[in-house]
């Protein structure tokens, strides 16, 4: 299966099958391998109009659409129109957040890499005129400071907000127009879509949530997240071709490779691989990667590298996968069901196949797993766990039983509820150093919490699932 002719024939005779047997109501699949570009589709994009699934058909990356917005920062470095370690006040000097300090020091790359320090899941709906980017940021001024700006990763939604209003500052427009002109059509891309407004001109799929029955999934209750987060991902949709395109654009700028009169070079050698180049690394946490760079994740940065991103909307799931030395990437679209498991079933097999290596294992449990029992000597202290971790969306209490059982509740705020969060009770697992393990896959993974900066009693300071959340009590 080293031919993209032979690619294609695995996608047409395994697809349909995987996305039947994980619930997915359709994705669609681009496999770069050799240059060219493979793609394939199936199912359905929504169970209630029954409309077969088509390779042109726009979904929504959702986060994915980050790289995208780091790309466009990369190219004013590029220009010398920003300096990665300037304060964003430079670009910004309205810039305010409940911390002056930190509002002062946090920098380009700080935002970048996650390192801002900002809570990052703030989704506050700030209409849909050509200011919800503006106005967005400007309700920042009372957004609380997790840490101090450098101190940790945490994934900030927010911090790549302020990264779209500093690109529309600089180019004098809009994100979205910024985006269209800077990247869409550069590389030739007639379908990528950053509203329903352009989506709504194509096959575009609906993302679908769980029917409670186990019936057919469902279409979701809306399309679209606020305009306010789009640089962060709340709307951008595209074909997976499409995403392709964008990856090997990537590849060839850090390859050093001439541009094509079809896609013309979006990022220099410099840039491209600056993007890739770990940054920080991240505790070991399910989802994630093992570090993260000037917008990518990265799997891997040692033998055989692997990078990408995952995106999340409503009921609409979306996984890209490069791996350099092969010159491969692996795109996946869903719009519903188990994405995740999908993205398993299909992506590792075909990255041993072209790369030699698959992707990086999931944590998973022991199998012989215990409850952390107070009791017994042999058992790791969990106390310094135990708690209430909370920030302005979710609260997240670590509890032990009187039989030594831990257990996570969340206790998801309204606004997040709205989104598709539900309230939880699952048990964890003690699992390596300052860590616990979800003993039920969920969602696709084994959620993994890490517990950070333990203070002089011993109490951590943050419970971290990729995001990092403070100690409340």
């Amino acid at each position: 299966m080293q031919s993209p002719h032979a690619v294609g024939e695995h996608l047409r005779s395994t697809l349909g099958s995987l996305v039947e047997a994980r619930g997915v109501p359709a994705a669609s699949v681009a496999v770069l391998v050799d240059g060219e570009i493979v793609t394939h589709a199936a199912g359905l994009l929504s169970t209630a109009t029954r409309i077969e699934a088509t390779t042109d058909a726009v979904f929504q990356i959702g986060s994915i659409t980050k790289v995208w917005t780091a790309t466009l920062v990369m190219q004013l470095v590029d220009e010398g129109l920003v300096d990665l370690d300037a304060p964003v006040r430079t670009y910004l000097p309205e810039f305010a957040l409940a911390d002056e300090a930190a509002a002062a020091a946090i920098t380009v790359r700080h935002l970048l890499s996650h390192r801002s320090g900002i809570e990052g899941d703030i989704f506050t709906d700030t209409g849909r005129g050509d200011d919800a980017v503006e106005k967005y940021v400007e309700l920042l001024a009372e957004a609380a400071q997790i840490f101090e700006p450098g101190a940790l990763f945490s994934y900030s939604n927010a911090g790549y907000v302020v990264l779209g209003r500093l690109i529309e500052r600089l180019r004098d427009t809009s994100w979205e127009q910024a985006l269209l002109t800077h990247l869409a059509t550069p590389l030739g891309l007639r379908s990528v879509s950053p509203s329903p407004y352009e989506a709504i001109l194509h096959r575009v799929a609906v993302g679908h949530v769980d029917a409670g029955d186990g019936g057919e999934p469902q279409p979701a209750p809306f399309w679209a997240m606020a305009r306010s987060n789009e640089p962060a991902g709340s709307m951008l949709a595209m074909t997976a071709e499409d995403l392709a395109v964008f990856a090997r654009a990537h590849l060839r700028a850090a390859a050093g490779s001439p541009a094509s009169d079809e896609e013309q070079a979006v990022v220099s050698q410099a840039a491209a691989n600056a993007m890739r180049t770990t940054e920080v690394r991240l505790p070991r946490v399910a989802g994630m990667g093992a570090a993260w760079g000037l917008g990518w994740e990265i799997d891997r940065d040692e033998d055989s590298v692997l990078f990408g991103h995952d995106g999340n909307t409503v009921g609409q799931s979306s996984f890209l996968r490069i791996a350099p030395a092969a010159g491969v990437a692996v795109v996946l679209l869903t719009n519903g069901g188990d994405g995740a498991g999908l993205f398993h079933d299909l992506v590792d097999p075909l990255l041993r196949e072209l790369t030699g290596a698959g992707l990086p294992e999931a944590p998973v449990p022991s199998a012989d797993a215990a409850p952390a029992a107070a009791s017994e000597s042999s058992a790791p202290d969990v106390s310094g766990y135990l708690g209430v971790y909370a920030n302005s969306t979710v609260e997240m209490e670590v509890s032990q039983d009187a039989e030594g059982r831990l257990w996570l509740e969340q206790r998801p705020t309204p606004e997040l509820r709205a989104l598709g969060a539900e309230p939880s009770t699952d048990e964890f697992v003690p699992y390596g150093d300052a860590s616990l393990i979800a003993r039920e896959r969920k969602d696709g993974l084994h959620l993994v919490l890490a517990f950070l900066e333990p203070a002089d009693d011993g109490r951590a300071s943050y419970i971290h699932f990729g995001r990092a959340v403070p100690r409340s009590r």
